[in-house]
């Protein structure tokens, strides 16, 4: 038998609690993937992701049940064609047919703004690949053009930061030279076009590769001395903004500076292999809550102050069927269940304004206020949590 309990009034036990509050505005946006044989339905998803106030959600396809799962929400999508459709994307009856079934059914109800062709295909190894992205995007643009929709929905691709060939000092960041005959174009089709340029950018993935060097405080968005760069005496106080401004850098070197960079993947893994260090809860934890306050503080980044940054974290949920090391299937905010794997402590801490490796952890979503967690919030709030895996199991 199933169990019924209003949805609003668990989220009002929760509010009461002082756990979930409502939340500025911020321009941040989760990737919902799904390489797993466990996971909740999409409509199961839809009330989570309204309770944390996550209103930008970027697919790696275009699934109709996650697209009609929020229909009539003010949440924004990114639905993606992957690797092994680019190719056909350059035929724009075929361009025009997977616009109108995959982008144009769903409109207006469900409110799609961005499509991303491709996912880090500059930084493989298929030439013919590489080859068909730019054709394949711009088939697509046409195919919008063609149906009205290229005011309301753009198209990109996002990179993997493996295609500079240098990012320090930020300032002198620089796309590689092998890639450059691919990138001018592109990034001629971004500026035209006004469509945002992607990137995937993993602090993560330096720490992981030299722990003995590179600052966990640093890439933690922990209180440090920071980096200097040379060329422009800007501190920098974390990567992530480091290698946003990298990317900033290369694109002005190709002489474009009205392109929007965003952050299409950034995330921490809260489990790894031996091999992986630093793959914790309390370290994805910090990275995912501090990274947060920043966005809270409307802040740019010390080459670009007043322009906003536009973050998607990774990921929504625990993927169990994603290949490689064991940090792959790890990146999740949520296991399977809904519960979470970790928790994110919004609250400040006295001496840095941000959080600690001795801060309690709690999921709170996108909060702009402190908390204080009394005994009968702890318990109003295992009540809600409870309540809710009951719900959803069903």
């Amino acid at each position: 038998m199933a169990f019924s309990f209003p949805l609003e009034l668990l989220l009002l036990l929760a509010l009461i609690a002082g756990q979930i509050h409502l939340s500025l505005s911020l321009n941040l946006g989760i990737n919902y993937g799904q390489i797993a044989n466990n996971l909740p339905s999409p409509s199961q998803v839809a009330p989570l992701l309204r309770s944390l106030n996550i209103n930008k959600i970027k697919l790696y396809d275009a699934d109709e049940k996650v697209l009609d799962a929020f229909s009539n929400s003010n949440v924004e999508f990114i639905v993606g064609i992957g690797n092994e459709n680019v190719a056909y994307m350059i035929d724009p009856i075929q361009a025009q047919t997977w616009i109108t079934q995959n982008v144009q059914k769903f409109l207006p109800q469900t409110k799609i703004t961005c499509i991303t062709v491709g996912n880090e295909v500059l930084s493989g190894n298929d030439i013919s690949l590489i080859s068909n992205l730019l054709p394949a995007m711009q088939s697509l643009h046409g195919a919008l053009v063609a149906l009205g929709l290229d005011q309301q929905v753009t198209i990109t691709t996002a990179h993997s930061l493996a295609i500079l060939g240098n990012s320090y000092p930020p300032s002198s960041g620089s796309f590689q030279e092998d890639l450059a005959h691919y990138i001018q174009p592109l990034l001629d089709f971004h500026s035209k076009t006004k469509s945002p340029f992607l990137i995937n950018a993993y602090p993560y993935f330096a720490y992981k590769a030299n722990p003995s060097t590179v600052s966990l405080e640093y890439v933690l968005f922990q209180k440090n001395p920071g980096v200097i760069d040379p060329n422009t005496n800007l501190n920098y106080d974390n990567m992530l903004y480091a290698q946003l401004d990298s990317v900033y850098s290369a694109i002005k070197a190709m002489g474009y500076s009205n392109i929007d960079v965003r952050i299409s993947e950034t995330g921490w893994p809260s489990m790894g292999d031996p091999d992986e260090a630093g793959a914790t809860p309390e370290n994805a934890a910090l990275y995912n809550g501090n990274l947060i306050k920043r966005l809270e503080m409307n802040q740019g980044t010390p080459l670009m102050p007043i322009r906003p940054i536009n973050i998607y974290v990774f990921a929504l949920f625990n993927e169990d069927m994603k290949p490689g090391p064991t940090s792959e299937r790890n990146y999740g905010l949520f296991y399977p269940n809904i519960t979470p794997v970790y928790s994110i402590n919004l609250q400040r801490s006295s001496s840095s304004g941000f959080l600690t490796p001795s801060t309690s952890f709690l999921v709170t979503g996108a909060s702009s206020r402190q908390t204080m967690t009394s005994s009968f919030g702890l318990l109003i709030m295992a009540v809600f949590q409870g309540l809710w895996y009951h719900l959803y199991r069903q």
